[in-house]
């Protein structure tokens, strides 16, 4: 019989920890939360100084007599649920339930999941941490104050089912702003000149208009430059000035929670939500084979760049050893943690810098190992020495004129050869290129000018990344709600992702504006960044949670009492665009697939279409004898749909020639054939960026025959709410499905020309032949 219990929130993490702990300690799972606020009711009780009303989530009471049971005459027990605010939360639950009088609890915080980390932390363990778990509680009361109250008034003014949150709203109110200023921005027209010139040797180089007079000169207009062209026609180009100046560059950190999911966004284009997924898999223990499960990183969750000794030591002379001594500085690289940071976390690292991302190739999943890639060369580039550059100026006399010349020149690699961090500029300019041999005086053979037109750009609209880095320069939320906090923006239909850019939808911005009108201090960056703060006081013991909740509590029920009156009715948006079929104003409304232009006059006229915003915000109505002409420059609009009427495609349908349609469904736009039901083809498609229709690959899906006897069909690509699958066109005929992609390869016993992956194994279709063999771990897919 065991002589302790030791109870994580995880069942892949009690696996990981059972490996390590042999037979003494007993390790099980809650499965996370055991206990929250009743979900149909606000479950805090206002009279009782917010006191909140727990109860056990559905489907928990199986899970909390299983605990019970688990710990029925054992002493010594263990809580070892995540080491933040949310584990803190679950330990105490645990505790509570399973009660103190037969029983001495012990908090156990586990930073990583390796053999020596696991007893230091259980020899360690504590006491459970009051002041953590009623800063969490705080927060959970907060949000349900909040959502609870301000989402009803929502759907009495808008539409019902939407919601407001504590942190999310004002994330939307952010997005809403740079769309606002998007809209308001007007360009201004400048021009650059470029030179392009000649040195005694090669290569040729650009140098570009610097000076006039030693005053900055950027020409406004055509006019201008004309004027300088002449000026210069017979000017002679000379190196004025020479410079040239190592440059070193330093290592970033190794990753904290925010920059991992901003690092993850950029250079994998994973959502925060996947990257916290995955980084929780990687924490919680991977099945390495003959080793079992081993945790591979330490916790995801943190806001410390700390690195403890120990891990330091090992990963120096791994570096030593591995790269040499020229890229190991002679002291360890030492970094600021931001505002507030928990110390006694460590950064995101690998649990052990020896397991190297090829060694894990093997058992790890493409992302899994994308991710961990990610990790290991942040912490190892993270203890490097600097690149150093040669970055070389050379400012160039042309009359009253000077150009100017810059090239970077990589001499010593240090970090960069692990690692480069990326950034959120889109369309960067390519690095400096390399210039001939210079010396002053020498005078230069101009080739060519080359005048350039430009306007200022707007700002850009957030990505997910630098939404994530707004938010938390601001101070809005911490770094483990940011992932929750994006996916719930995108999930409500506030917020939609264009290729990566995030664009609020007419019902986020409507939302938006009603919640900043009637609740400004909620939705001020400044107070939910004070708000975090304050909660943070309560994690340190220095405030009590329910004082803070009376100092936030007052003056929002003065905000939300006047709200119910003064809150203005949007149940749609006018649009000043006309009727094509009666003449009334076309307005924005909302319905269960999205938001659609409708009728002002209906029920009497039913007109609804699709529409888009032009730079401007202008509302323009889409459809195919509605497009508007393209301004000078623009791609021209794409015609889509108008709902509830089927548009021509001006394609076939290869199945009975009779012309195929552009339908709506609940999950977008498909082809469709107009003989239905008698003919039932449909078809994904695409547009150009003219607004051509192009059906998705109908001769690839050919290939891929049926593998029911005598059915004849051949595989398609479908999708469902679930995702992408592949299914028969003959169906509802034949109801062959699967959901992997067909691996292009013949079956090995029958010859059939396709196989199928299926878990760790590789099948045959057919269900007449018994042929498989085990998957490669890396066993490619033709999506």
């Amino acid at each position: 019989m065991p002589k302790s219990l030791l109870i994580v929130e995880s069942p892949t993490k009690a696996k990981t920890l059972q490996k390590y702990l042999g037979s003494d300690i007993q390790v099980v799972s809650s499965k996370g939360h055991i206990k929250d606020l009743p979900k149909n009711e606000l479950g805090v009780d206002l009279e009782r100084d917010f006191q909140p009303k727990y109860v056990t989530i559905l489907g928990k009471a199986k899970v909390i007599q299983e605990l019970k049971k688990a710990a029925a005459d054992i002493k010594e027990i263990y809580l070892g649920p995540d080491p933040d605010r949310e584990g803190e939360a679950i330990a105490w639950h645990i505790a509570e339930v399973l009660g103190e009088k037969d029983h001495r609890f012990h908090r156990v915080l586990l930073l990583e999941l390796t053999p020596k980390a696991i007893k230091e932390a259980l020899a360690k363990s504590g006491k459970l941490n009051r002041d953590r778990y009623d800063s969490q509680q705080a927060r959970r009361v907060l949000d349900r104050l909040v959502g609870y109250q301000i989402s009803p008034l929502l759907w009495q003014k808008v539409k019902t089912g939407l919601s407001a949150g504590r942190v999310q709203s004002v994330a939307l109110r952010l997005v809403c702003d740079r769309e606002r200023a998007i809209m308001a921005f007007i360009p201004d027209e400048y021009w650059t000149l470029d030179a392009c010139l000649e040195g005694a040797a090669p290569p040729p180089f650009v140098a570009y208009l610097y000076k006039h007079k030693n005053k900055n000169i950027k020409p406004g207009s055509v006019v201008e430059v004309e004027k300088i062209l002449d000026a210069l026609e017979t000017a002679e180009f000379k190196v004025a000035k020479l410079d040239t100046k190592p440059q070193r560059r330093n290592p970033a950190p190794p990753f904290i929670t925010s920059s991992l999911q901003m690092e993850a966004n950029r250079k994998l284009r994973f959502a925060p939500k996947k990257t916290m997924r995955l980084a929780q898999r990687l924490y919680e223990g991977m099945d390495l084979g003959d080793e079992g499960p081993v945790g591979l990183i330490t916790y995801m969750r943190t806001d410390s760049t700390r690195t403890s000794p120990e891990a330091l030591g090992a990963l120096r002379t791994f570096i030593g050893e591995t790269y040499g001594d020229a890229y190991l500085p002679q002291a360890p690289n030492r970094f600021k943690s931001p505002k507030g940071a928990q110390e006694a976390h460590e950064a995101i690292r690998p649990s052990g810098v020896e397991r190297r991302p090829q060694d894990l190739k093997p058992f790890l999943g493409k992302d899994e190992l994308a991710l961990y890639d990610l990790i290991w060369r942040r912490f190892v580039a993270s203890q490097m020495t600097p690149a150093v550059f040669d970055l070389t100026t050379a400012d160039l006399s042309a009359g009253d004129y000077l150009f100017r010349a810059t090239a970077s020149v990589l001499k010593f690699a240090g970090f960069t050869k692990v690692y480069q961090e990326s950034t959120d500029a889109i369309g960067e300019a390519a690095g400096p290129a390399k210039l001939p041999p210079l010396a002053v005086g020498d005078v230069l053979k101009l080739r060519d000018f080359d005048p350039q037109r430009h306007f200022t750009k707007p700002p850009a609209r957030y990505t997910e990344a630098s939404l994530i880095k707004e938010m938390e320069v601001q101070g809005i939320g911490r770094p483990s709600t940011y992932a929750t906090i994006l996916t719930n923006l995108q999930d409500r239909l506030y917020v939609v992702k264009e290729k990566t850019a995030l664009k609020p939808t007419e019902m986020g911005l409507v939302v938006s504006d009603l919640l900043v009108e009637n609740f400004p201090d909620v939705m001020d960056p400044a107070f939910t960044a004070g708000l975090e703060n304050e909660l943070d006081r309560v994690a340190e013991g220095k405030v009590s949670w329910q004082q803070t909740m009376r100092d936030f509590y007052g003056p929002f029920v003065q905000e939300l009492d006047a709200a119910k009156t003064g809150m203005r009715k949007v149940k749609s948006v006018p649009t000043s665009l006309t009727c094509p079929d009666c003449g009334a104003e076309l307005v924005v409304r909302w319905g269960k697939n999205g938001e659609f232009i409708g009728c002002s006059a209906y029920p009497k006229c039913g007109f609804t279409g699709d529409f888009t915003r032009d730079a401007k915000g202008q509302i323009i109505l889409q459809g195919p004898e509605m497009l508007p002409p393209a301004a000078p420059g623009e791609a021209p609009a794409q015609a889509a749909v108008v709902r509830g009427k089927p548009a021509p495609s001006g394609l076939t349908c290869p199945k009975c020639n009779k012309e195929l349609l552009v339908r709506r469904g609940r999950l977008g736009e498909f082809l469709g054939c107009s003989g239905y039901p008698k003919c039932r083809l449909t078809q994904n498609f695409t547009r150009t960026p003219e607004g051509q229709i192009i059906p998705q690959n109908p001769e690839d899906e050919a290939a891929y025959t049926c593998p029911r006897e005598g059915c004849g069909g051949h595989l398609v690509k479908r999708r469902s709410r679930r995702g992408i699958f592949y299914g028969c066109n003959n169906y509802p005929k034949c109801d062959f499905t699967q959901n992997q992609a067909p691996l292009d390869q013949p079956c090995p016993q029958c010859q059939f020309p396709w196989l199928m992956k299926k878990g760790k194994k590789i099948l045959c279709p057919r269900d007449e032949c018994d042929y498989q063999e085990a998957a490669a771990p890396d066993a490619a897919v033709n999506e």
